[in-house]
C-alpha cells in the first residue's frame, strides 16, 4: 500500500489526499477538469473547494486517469448519484484485485443499491471497501484529529487499508460490517436535514435532542432489518456521525436543513451538493419494502417532495400516538 489513487479533487477528494500523504503513502489525485487540476498543481492549494490549505508534497494532482488507476488502492471521492458513471470508465484500467474505497454516503436512486454495490458492478475486478465516520473535510486536511471506519467484507484487508491511512491525527478504525458502515452514512444525511429543520425553526435544543435521538432510533430499525452489527450503529459511522451532522453547520445536510426551516418554500435546486436529498426518497421506499417505521425520514421525503409543508410535517410527527420507548 505505498501508492493510492483518489479520484475526485473536491474538498473531500483533496482532505483524503492530505492524510493518505501524511500517512506516508504516494498519492495521485485525479480530476476532470484541467483549470482546476492546473491550479492546484502550481500553487499548491486547491482554493476552489479547501480554500487555505496547502497540499502535501506527496500528492500529485493530474486530469490523467491511467496514473491515478495505477496504485495499490483507489479512494473514490465522487457524489453517490453519479458514482457509477465517474468511475465506469476505471474498468478497463485497474488492476485486478485492487481495493476500491467508496467515501460518499447515499444510496444510488432507480437501482436503490448502496455504494458498495455499484462498485462490485462496475469495477467487477476490484475489491469494494467503505469509508465513513465524523469527519469533515477542512478538519482531516488541516490534520485536526479525526476518527473515522473502514469496512471491507474481507477482515485481513480492511485491517491492511486502515493501516495504510491511517496517521497520527486521521485514525482508522476497521470493520467487515460494510452494510452496517453504509446505512449509518446514508441515513444520518436525511436525519441531519431534519435537525437542520428543527434548528432554523427555532424549535430549542430540547427537540433538537428529542429529535437526534428519535432519528437515531429509526437509523437502528432501518440497520437491524440488514442485519448491521450493533457495535458499528453505535459506533463512529452510526451514533458518531449521526452527532457531527446532526449539530453542526459545517454539514452541508444540516446547514440545508436549517435554511428550509427558516424559509416559507422548499428549494431543493441550486444548493451546494446534499446528499439527503437524494437518499431521503429511496430510503423511505426501502423502509416501506421491509415494512420498517420511519416516521421522521418518511417527514423529510415528504416536504423535500412537495408533499406536505414544513409546519405540517412538524404537527404531524407531534401527533403520533404515544408509545412505548424503543
Amino acid at each position: 500500500m505505498k501508492r493510492i489513487g483518489v479520484i475526485g479533487a473536491g474538498a473531500w477528494g483533496t482532505a483524503l489526499a492530505n492524510a493518505a500523504a501524511k500517512a506516508g503513502r504516494d498519492v495521485v489525485l485525479h480530476g476532470r477538469d484541467p483549470a482546476l487540476i492546473d491550479a492546484i498543481a502550481r500553487t499548491r492549494s486547491n482554493e476552489k473547494y479547501l480554500p487555505g490549505i496547502r497540499l502535501e508534497e506527496k500528492v500529485t494532482p493530474t486530469t490523467d486517469l491511467a496514473r491515478a488507476a495505477d496504485a495499490d488502492a483507489i479512494l473514490l471521492v465522487t457524489p453517490t448519484q453519479s458514482l457509477r458513471e465517474n468511475t465506469s470508465a476505471l474498468a478497463k484500467l485497474l488492476r485486478a484485485g485492487t481495493p476500491a474505497i467508496a467515501c460518499s454516503k447515499g444510496i444510488e436512486n432507480g437501482t436503490k443499491k448502496f455504494v458498495t454495490e455499484v462498485i462490485e458492478e462496475v469495477l467487477p475486478q476490484a475489491k469494494p471497501a467503505i469509508l465513513s465516520g465524523p469527519g469533515f473535510a477542512e478538519d482531516v486536511a488541516a490534520g485536526l484529529p479525526t476518527a473515522v471506519t473502514l469496512a471491507a467484507h474481507d477482515e485481513a484487508l480492511a485491517l491492511e487499508l486502515a493501516g495504510a491511512l491511517s496517521s497520527q491525527t486521521f485514525r482508522l478504525y476497521h470493520s467487515t460490517d460494510v452494510r452496517g458502515v453504509e446505512i449509518g452514512g446514508a441515513a444520518k444525511n436525511v436525519l441531519a436535514i431534519a435537525a437542520g429543520i428543527v434548528a432554523g425553526k427555532k424549535l430549542g435544543a430540547s427537540a433538537q435532542a428529542a429529535l437526534t435521538t428519535r432519528g437515531f432510533a429509526e437509523l437502528l430499525r432501518f440497520a437491524r432489518a440488514y442485519d448491521a452489527k450493533p457495535e458499528t450503529l453505535t459506533g463512529l459511522s452510526g451514533l458518531g456521525d449521526l452527532i457531527l451532522t446532526c449539530c453542526s453547520p459545517q454539514s452541508r445536510n444540516y446547514a440545508f436543513g436549517v435554511s428550509l426551516g427558516g424559509s416559507s418554500t422548499v428549494d431543493v435546486h441550486g444548493k451546494k451538493l446534499t446528499e439527503g436529498v437524494y437518499t431521503a426518497p429511496v430510503l423511505v421506499e426501502a423502509a416501506r419494502a421491509k415494512k420498517i417505521e420511519m416516521p421522521i425520514a418518511e417527514a423529510v421525503a415528504a416536504v423535500l417532495a412537495g408533499k406536505v409543508g414544513i409546519d405540517a410535517a412538524i404537527a404531524g410527527l407531534l401527533s403520533r400516538p404515544l408509545r412505548q420507548e424503543d
